[in-house]
């Protein structure tokens, strides 16, 4: 009768494990990071009293031999491959976008058009004061759109600095909690509902890892995991041991960057293929192209029109002197002529109303293509930013393809979860049934006696 008892006692523990496992599934059913559990249940032998893997032990009651968290290893790293190409992709967009408001937010293109323009107009009456004090104008809004063109780009450069100590920051911080959970799961049971939940909360920073940087993962038989950022070549970030590391940024004006990964006392290079780091070096490389760019043509715009003024006499009849002047930078450009007479129009010796000079200027216009050079700057920025969404489109159909097969194993189905439910209710009813029947039992025998 005893043995009855057992064998209904051990229904109920192991199918009330059942249906709380069950529970657990729906409840957290919309969890992000939750993958499904299954209870596994075996008989257990009358010899001994221990788990049974032979069919042949029947009748001799049933216990709980784990907890089962589904999982596919190549299935999660499809899911942080993918998540790390868009990532990268997505990254750089920002950059080129924000690239994009610099370039044109100033209307430099529009400032040297106005400024030649303007020149024309001295050119068709030289000796007018109004059309000189017109081109000088256009002279100091030119000075200011180059100006301004380049500090806009020049900040963000420093936002992306910034993004990029703080991509290096999080890095840092999601290492040291895989390191923890690296910890807890080298003391946690095996097949246990605590692994199963350190195994999500891994795989989550795994995840959120990915976002920032390629990584290559390696895990031992307890779900300790090895990580190494920029993939398998690249150097060890997070070891199953616990040691983290941490990652640094550097970027020169020219826009190359560097990253590095200290670990132990050992510094390595890292040259990441993915995530938020690949995507701010892409990032980097851009703006410092377009800022050098930049540099250039307003170097070979100041110098022209200087050369063509030096080539002229002004309307006192003097040598042209330099229309712009040029501070620390490139970029920093003032108006050096302090009246529109000092505008070089005349060749030399061709006298007040001479206009000869003005068309070198026009010659420089051609010559020099500034207008062009800003547009095609524009441009080429803005075509790379159309085939960096086209990409992103695309990488998000293939990270959400990766998603989706994933959660066809570790996703919670509800319908066969209610399926489930309804089972394990009836096996737990069924088994407080025997322990009913086995004391009403007992209870006759001791009427009998």
């Amino acid at each position: 009768m005893s043995d009855l008892l057992s064998v209904g006692a051990s229904g109920v523990r192991a199918y009330q494990s059942a249906l709380t496992t069950t529970s657990d599934n729906i409840a957290n059913a919309a969890t992000p990071g939750y993958a499904r559990r299954t209870t596994t249940l075996r008989e257990v032998s009358a010899a001994s009293g221990r788990v049974s893997q032979s069919v042949s032990a029947t009748g001799n009651g049933v216990t709980v031999f784990g907890i089962n968290r589904a999982a596919d290893a190549q299935r999660d790293g499809a899911v942080r491959s993918a998540g790390a190409d868009l990532s990268r992709t997505e990254t750089s967009i920002t950059w080129l976008q924000g690239i994009e408001t610099a370039l044109t937010g100033a209307q430099l293109g529009d400032r040297l058009t106005s400024f030649f323009n303007a020149a024309k107009s001295v050119a068709a009456d030289p000796t007018a004061s109004t059309p000189r004090a017109a081109l000088l104008e256009s002279s100091a809004s030119v000075a200011s759109a180059f100006g301004s063109t380049a500090r806009a780009l020049d900040q963000i450069a420093a936002d992306l600095d910034t993004t990029a100590e703080s991509a290096a920051t999080s890095l840092e911080t999601l290492g040291a909690s895989l390191a923890r959970i690296n910890k807890g799961l080298g003391s946690a049971q095996p097949n246990s509902s605590a692994q199963a939940q350190l195994l999500d909360q891994r795989d989550q920073i795994l995840d959120q890892l990915s976002a920032l940087s390629d990584i290559a993962v390696t895990t031992d038989a307890s779900g300790r995991t090895s990580v190494n950022l920029g993939g398998a070549a690249g150097p060890a970030f997070v070891t199953a041991g616990g040691d983290v590391g941490y990652v640094t940024y550097v970027r020169t004006p020219s826009g190359t960057v560097s990253f590095a990964v200290h670990l132990n006392g050992n510094a390595s290079s890292l040259n990441p293929g993915g995530g938020a780091l690949a995507g701010i070096a892409d990032g980097a490389q851009r703006i410092g192209a377009a800022r050098t760019e930049l540099n250039r043509i307003a170097t070979d715009f100041v110098d022209g029109v200087n050369a063509v003024q030096a080539t002229g006499r002004d309307l006192d009849g003097n040598p042209g002197a330099p229309l712009f002047a040029v501070g620390a930078v490139a970029t920093d450009i003032s108006v050096a002529l302090a009246s529109g007479r000092g505008i070089a129009a005349a060749v030399v010796g061709g006298g007040a109303r001479n206009n000869g000079n003005l068309a070198n200027l026009e010659a420089l216009r051609t010559s020099g293509g500034f207008e062009a050079d800003t547009s095609t700057l524009v441009a080429t920025n803005a075509t790379a930013l159309d085939q960096r969404k086209t990409v992103a489109d695309a990488q998000n159909a293939i990270h959400d393809g990766a998603i989706s097969a994933r959660d066809q194993l570790v996703g919670v189905n509800l319908d066969s979860e209610a399926v489930d439910l309804l089972r394990f209710q009836q096996a737990y009813q069924a088994s407080s049934r025997v322990i009913q029947v086995a004391r009403e039992t007992f209870q006759t025998i001791l009427d009998i006696r």
